[in-house]
């Protein structure tokens, strides 16, 4: 069975202790079982891994190149400012999508720039949590066209 790694970055295991008007009233465990849920459906395991830590989060990209058939990420605050985490992205060679609960481009102006977005497949953000069943979906059809 394949696998997708599911990747959070920074204060994500905060979620449904943020401001809920920006960030919902959803945990990161309540969605990272719905994206399991639903990826099921689709033959396709999920690994979760979240951390507040720059280097771990390269260090799961790297490892992820070599485990899983792709990754929905969520680099949160260093979607912004990290350029390492953006090097990485760029060297696997497995689609990656970006996620963000909110709309990083009606937000405060730094929070517009993505690093990742040039380097990724795909980002969807302002959707709340159904972004990453979107980004989910995504992924599947990712993998499907890469099979035929």
């Amino acid at each position: 069975m394949r696998q997708i790694l599911l990747l959070n970055g920074p204060n994500l295991n905060l979620l449904g202790q943020r401001d809920q008007s920006v960030y919902g009233a959803k945990t990161l465990q309540d969605i990272e079982q719905e994206v399991i849920r639903f990826l099921k459906r689709y033959d396709l395991e999920v690994e979760t891994f979240q951390s507040n830590h720059e280097g771990e989060l390269v260090d799961a990209l790297q490892k992820a190149s070599k485990s899983s058939s792709g990754v929905i990420f969520n680099p949160a605050g260093y979607t912004h400012t990290s350029v390492a985490i953006r090097d990485a992205v760029d060297a696997i060679d497995i689609p990656v999508i970006e996620v963000h609960l909110s709309n990083i481009h009606n937000r405060e102006s730094f929070r517009s720039n993505s690093y990742i977005a040039p380097v990724a497949d795909g980002q969807i953000t302002g959707l709340g949590s159904n972004g990453y069943l979107a980004a989910a979906l995504a992924m599947v059809k990712i993998l499907e066209k890469g099979e035929s």
